[in-house]
């Protein structure tokens, strides 16, 4: 059974390889069948080939930074974790900064889900 700080580490772990640009890392914390909120474009992907299309396909055009800030947990066991959400083009122009929440459900100690809730 995986404990807070368990999935804590693995979340830290799977921002740090989504802002180095480590696309196998990443998807290596998510379940095979993965439901990821394609917040750049809308809708959905799923699977961790559709992860791998979107972030290659959003990397390739903008160069987004994201960094935890605090997490916290329901009742039914979803991770709500504040980001820190910084997006510049690809010649380094800031094009916004915000915070946003991340809500992520974990099955068998990876990532199933996450969905992303606008905070201002």
């Amino acid at each position: 059974m995986n404990t807070q700080a368990d999935t804590e580490r693995l979340l830290r772990r799977c921002y740090e390889a989504f802002n180095t640009r480590d696309l196998e890392g990443a998807l290596a914390l998510m379940h095979p069948d993965v439901s990821w909120s394609n917040a750049w474009e809308g809708e959905w992907v799923n699977g961790r080939e559709g992860v791998r299309h979107y972030w290659q396909r959003q990397w390739a055009a903008i160069d987004p930074h994201v960094e935890p800030r605090a997490f916290s947990w329901d009742a039914d066991g979803c991770v709500t974790v504040s980001v820190h959400q910084i997006v510049r083009d690809l010649a380094g122009k800031l094009l916004s900064e915000q915070t946003v929440q991340h809500v992520y459900q974990l099955e068998h100690g990876l990532v199933r889900r996450m969905d992303v809730q606008h905070s201002g």
